[in-house]
Order: C-alpha cells, then structure tokens, then sequence
C-alpha cells in the first residue's frame, strides 16, 4: 500500500485550516486516512504548523511520501531536516 502524507481541508467556507494526515493514495482528499500527525492553521496571524514529531518521523521512515505542501510544512517545522540528516 503506498501511503502520503497529505493535507485535508477542515473549516468552514473561507475559513481553512488542514490536517496533516497519513492517507492511502488512493483515497479522497478528505477521505478515509489511517492516522493524524498534525495540522496546518493558515488564517491565524502568524500561522500555526503542529507536528508529532514522533509520528511523522515514523511514517517518513517507514516510505510515505509527502505531498509539495506536506514537505514544505515538514520544512518549517524543522522536520524534514531530521529525515534527511539520517
């Protein structure tokens, strides 16, 4: 099964905010997902990146594979570093 770490849109009409979830590719946008490792607020001022560290790390480690926006998250929070640097 190959497994992404994507973003799914939460909130209401013109007030976002995404989760970072570990989905099927398969699978919808804000379809089923096997787990949650954080979320993504980008209307707040500045905006909110929170990771499981623990977590994503493990996903990265065991082959999913980030979405361009995922990765750009996993970045600024510091994330993507700590994968590559292994």
């Amino acid at each position: 099964m190959a497994t992404r770490i994507r973003l799914k849109r939460m909130g209401g009409k013109k007030e976002p905010f995404y989760r970072l979830v570990v989905a099927d590719s398969r699978s919808p946008r804000d379809g089923r997902f096997i787990e949650e490792i954080g979320y993504y607020n980008p209307i707040k001022d500045p905006e909110i990146i929170k990771v499981d560290e623990e977590k994503a790390l493990k996903w990265l480690n065991t082959g999913a594979q980030p979405s361009d926006t995922a990765k750009a998250l996993l970045k600024k929070a510091g994330i993507w570093q700590k994968h590559a640097g292994q």
